[in-house]
């Protein structure tokens, strides 16, 4: 099987078949995870939460983000590799993301993700417009997680609702090539996914987006603490890791997962 790459995960969009997309963080689960079936790896700036113990992605540095980065690259043959621009890496100025999004580019990652709203169009245009693919990131955002006063579902208002959307067009404007919602309402994310032409991934977002997300440490069930409402076990009933995976990516892809009980 041949590399999947941004134009044939918009061939997928187009043909209306799921993305499946998971974190990963390093070589060996790349392998197992890619061979599962899943379309797209996450190198997460979440290695912050599920690696290194902290209770944000605020502390995560490009160093580590370019080491996962590498990790990951040097364990997959067919995925398409998502790679985040880590807290205060992109937020300066347009010229500091691009320093940083090559240095994670040339560690193996084919695409960039960055948290924000319209504010953040510029960077994304500057980016594409020199080889950069970027993922744009709205809803709640890790890293705003202060500002935001917590891990709370975001856009349950007709405000906030018009405003994520608007900060989609926008983002989609600029050249973002997939845009993830995180911890919205479902029919927020029916409604503004139905208004893109780009692929939209989901995590806590309904299952009418076009793909979904999980943390794969969440997804196998061996993260610590009480697992947030979107999440699913599948684990459970599985027979090894590699069956929990492509029973996720089944039921990705055949629309069961997320359920009305994963859902805001």
């Amino acid at each position: 099987m041949s590399r999947i790459t941004l134009p044939r995960l918009q061939k997928l969009y187009t043909d209306g078949i799921k993305i499946a997309m998971l974190t990963c963080y390093d070589s060996s689960f790349a392998a197992l995870i890619e061979e599962a079936g899943v379309d797209c790896l996450l190198v997460g700036d979440s290695l912050g939460n599920v690696l290194q113990g902290h209770s944000s992605t605020l502390p995560v540095t490009m160093e580590d983000m370019v080491y996962h980065t590498g990790c990951v690259a040097r364990g997959s043959r067919t995925a398409f590799i998502l790679s985040d621009l880590p807290f205060a890496s992109y937020q300066e100025s347009r010229e500091q993301a691009y320093r940083n999004a090559a240095r994670l580019m040339a560690a193996g990652a084919h695409m960039v993700k960055l948290e924000g709203g319209a504010e953040f169009a510029r960077s994304v245009g500057f980016l594409t417009r020199r080889g950069i693919p970027v993922c744009a990131h709205l809803g709640l955002t890790p890293q705003s997680v202060h500002q935001l006063g917590g891990y709370r579902v975001q856009g349950r208002t007709a405000e906030a609702g018009d405003q994520l959307l608007a900060d989609a067009i926008a983002l989609q404007e600029a050249g973002a090539g997939i845009i993830l919602f995180e911890a919205i309402p479902a029919d927020l994310a029916k409604r503004v996914t139905a208004e893109l032409q780009v692929p939209t991934i989901g995590i806590g977002a309904g299952p009418d987006c076009s793909g979904q997300v999980l943390v794969v440490y969440d997804m196998l069930g061996i993260y610590p603490g009480r697992p947030a409402k979107f999440v699913r076990n599948f684990m459970n009933g599985a027979s090894s890791v590699s069956d929990a995976v492509a029973r996720y990516v089944r039921a990705v892809k055949d629309g069961s997962f997320p359920a009305a009980e994963h859902s805001f």
